[in-house]
């Protein structure tokens, strides 16, 4: 069984999104694959979402919630020459491994996790809230902004416009925009949606391709996103944010996903000229989570004390 095998697969979204989150994935499987069945269920489940109603709703709640943090702006203050700015992840499971923690199949203290980032020294968060593949929530989105004071990345797949306003309504501070899951009109539509709702962009990219096309069509855009995450092998590569920085111009801020797991990464990303980068599942999975922190970002206990 292969990735052919997923991309042929009739299995209904509700059995194929069970089978993805409650065990983890033994065989080789085509992460476009997972990304193309994600975006089709994503879409229908936003299909109820459509209505006037609920969208003067979130609108008339955008009215009553704070403005943004500025999400670039904290990045670009708190990063310094020997270490990009940390946004930590707030993550429950993903499609690929399943629970991050075993203990997480009783409780997920989303709030207690958003806390000890910040206690430590995190710059700003990245807050899951896919509900089926990912088990997120938009709810702990609303709930952390509301305790904790930090910059918030709303952590979703991005189809719909409805999911902007969402987005502002509880709490984002910016929004993350995938290359890969988007048409290019859809890329620079929800591009100015987000600008004009007042959230940062952070769009994700994986290849020169994707790059190639963020700089051309986005020509001022802030925020960068490299993932090191192959689509095709599941394989993370550092080199990848190495490489596509050198062809991102000076103004930009950097920022490197997947396959952070120790100091000797940071290094290698502060050398690349990497301004940001963003850790979930090393931090999420270890046995202290300040620790970890500290070790990442290269500082002793008493420096976060």
């Amino acid at each position: 069984m292969g990735s052919t095998w997923l991309a042929r697969s009739s299995t209904p979204a509700p059995l194929l999104r069970s089978w993805l989150v409650s065990s983890p994935i033994r065989i080789r499987v085509d992460l476009l694959v997972i990304l193309s069945r994600i975006l089709e269920h994503k879409k229908a489940e936003l299909r109820h979402k459509q209505s006037r109603g609920y969208l003067s709703e979130l609108k008339a709640r955008i009215q009553d919630t704070p403005g943004p943090l500025g999400f670039a702006v904290t990045l670009e203050a708190t990063r310094t020459a020997g270490c990009p700015a940390l946004i930590a992840e707030v993550k429950k499971a993903s499609p690929s491994l399943g629970l991050l923690r075993p203990e997480f199949s009783e409780r997920f203290d989303y709030l207690e996790i958003a806390k000890t980032y910040h206690t430590h020294g995190a710059s700003a968060l990245s807050v899951l809230t896919d509900k089926d593949f990912f088990q997120g929530s938009l709810d702990y989105l609303r709930e952390i902004k509301q305790s904790v004071p930090m910059p918030a990345l709303n952590k979703e797949f991005m189809v719909e416009e409805i999911q902007f306003y969402e987005a502002r309504a509880y709490g984002a501070d910016a929004v993350l925009l995938i290359v890969a899951a988007l048409e290019r009109q859809q890329m620079i539509d929800f591009y100015a949606l987000s600008k004009g709702l007042g959230l940062d962009v952070l769009v994700e990219t994986h290849h020169e391709r994707e790059l190639d096309r963020v700089l051309e069509r986005l020509p001022d855009v802030r925020l960068i996103g490299i993932n090191n995450r192959d689509l095709k092998t599941f394989t993370t590569d550092l080199g990848v944010t190495i490489r596509l920085a050198s062809r991102i111009p000076a103004g930009k801020l950097i920022v490197s996903e997947s396959g952070i797991h120790q100091r000797a990464h940071v290094v290698q990303l502060a050398e690349a000229g990497v301004h940001a980068m963003l850790v979930g599942e090393s931090l999420i999975r270890a046995d202290d989570i300040g620790e970890k922190i500290r070790e990442l970002r290269g500082v002793s206990a008493q420096a976060t004390a």
